[in-house]
């Protein structure tokens, strides 16, 4: 192995600086290309009617669970 080998390699930055050099090439952000929805307004009683209905349901129900996410 040559005295001068370490030189020639990259440093362990490297790719980490290429990819925030590449990051910065991007021309729009990402709500121009996909807006959020609007947000829904609920009464409350219309709160409370789901609520009494989420309660209603099995306990363990897979649906509870995928309101929450």
């Amino acid at each position: 192995m040559k005295v001068n080998a370490r030189c020639w390699k990259p440093p362990a930055a490297a790719p980490l600086i290429a990819m925030l050099c590449l990051s910065g090439c991007v021309t729009a952000g990402s709500e121009e290309s996909a807006p959020c929805p609007p947000i829904t307004v609920y009464s409350s009683v219309e709160q409370a009617r789901a609520s009494e209905e989420v309660d209603a349901l099995a306990q363990g129900a897979i649906v509870v669970r995928m309101l929450s996410d």
